[in-house]
């Protein structure tokens, strides 16, 4: 249990936003951009470990994952001017793998034992919807357990309008062959001109919610994210996270959010720094005051660092991702973190936090004993 949230003892500027949060009352936008422009950062983080805590006690959530890239080719490789993966067809670092090459990747990355693949890729021009539904088919056939989390609505929007088909069915035709749910990438700053700026030419904001929305609609849950640190203003980022607020009050079906930090390194936007780690621990804390109906706040360690991962726990962050092994995206964007933690290492890094670590699937159901014990009681 946290502290009681005495208002008073609150910098003035901060103890209307105080008082909302011990009486359980949902911020509104000038709560939401306090939460980006206060100074009172140590503050902030008190509020929202104490509606992490509320909503979680003391838990934190890990999964035993992997990250499967199927291609980097892209027709968006110049448009997305802050992305270091994506390739034209025949660049030196352009990859595609066949069918078979992405069955032995999953082998060689754990098979059957890990509970998750996670599945991204560019927008390649050639290849057909069907070459995906064969690709899930497959590792389905061969790893019947593991549940695929795979493709962004970029990517579902590209299938779209690729094959000529309404996103309704293709989201219906890949679960039929083993989609389970949606990552949340692609979102970036939902604001148009901002997008304009970083990654003109790509999704709009409203197909990119409206991808969610029919996938919710199916049963299909999916995750969320922003992209911060580049040209973006604090109202922009207001404005982001009440979209996403209303999207998920009228369906539900968001699992987590994400905070996904801008790398400078490996791209076209000609940006010079990284995010401090005071601004990784604002976001976080900024997302989980305001999303109040998104259950879970994800600090993903392999963007922010173990150890920063270890503070957010208490700065409105309950889930520090999985074990990944490889990850591509942001290392090819310049990250220079560890790309795999042991699972005996990730708990050993919660409980040093002060927190239970609970292995989840990826729709957070506990799946050890002694974790379904602790979230039951």
């Amino acid at each position: 249990m946290s502290p009681p949230i005495r208002p008073a003892s609150f910098p003035p500027p901060l103890q209307k936003l105080a008082a909302k949060v011990r009486d359980g009352e949902r911020l509104d936008e000038a709560d939401a951009l306090a939460c980006f422009t206060t100074p009172h950062l140590l503050h902030l983080g008190r509020l929202a470990d104490h509606v992490r805590r509320r909503m979680h006690g003391d838990l934190a959530y890990y999964n035993i994952n992997r990250h499967i890239n199927p291609t980097n080719v892209c027709v968006y490789t110049y448009d997305c001017k802050f992305c270091g993966f994506a390739a034209l067809p025949g660049e030196d670092h352009a990859w595609e793998m066949s069918h078979e090459e992405v069955y032995a990747h999953a082998a060689r990355q754990g098979g059957d034992r890990v509970t998750e693949f996670h599945i991204v890729g560019g927008l390649h021009p050639e290849l057909p919807l069907e070459w995906y539904l064969e690709m899930l088919r497959g590792l389905k056939e061969r790893f019947p357990s593991v549940h695929l989390k795979a493709f962004t609505a970029i990517e579902i929007g590209w299938f779209a309008r690729r094959e000529k088909m309404s996103i309704e069915q293709v989201l219906v035709a890949l679960r039929a062959a083993g989609l389970g749910s949606l990552p949340g990438g692609g979102a970036e700053i939902f604001d148009e001109e901002v997008r304009a700026v970083i990654c003109g030419g790509k999704l709009d904001s409203a197909e990119w919610l409206e991808v969610h929305r029919i996938a919710h609609g199916l049963g299909i849950r999916s995750n969320c994210t922003m992209l911060y640190g580049h040209v973006e203003k604090p109202e922009h980022k207001v404005d982001h996270l009440l979209r996403l607020r209303r999207l998920q009050d009228e369906t539900g079906g968001f699992n987590a959010f994400i905070p996904l930090a801008y790398h400078p390194e490996n791209n076209y936007l000609g940006l010079r720094y990284h995010t401090t780690g005071s601004e990784d621990l604002r976001h976080l804390a900024a997302a989980r005051l305001v999303l109040d109906s998104i259950p879970h706040v994800k600090a993903y360690w392999v963007m922010i660092t173990p150890k920063l991962a270890q503070v957010a726990l208490s700065f409105g962050a309950d889930d520090v991702d999985g074990t990944v092994v490889e990850e591509t995206i942001y290392h090819m964007a310049g990250a220079e973190t560890e790309q795999h933690l042991e699972r005996s290492e990730l708990e050993r890094i919660i409980r040093a936090a002060g927190f239970v670590p609970v292995q989840r699937d990826t729709l957070y159901n506990p799946l050890a004993p002694a974790a379904a014990a602790a979230v039951a009681g």
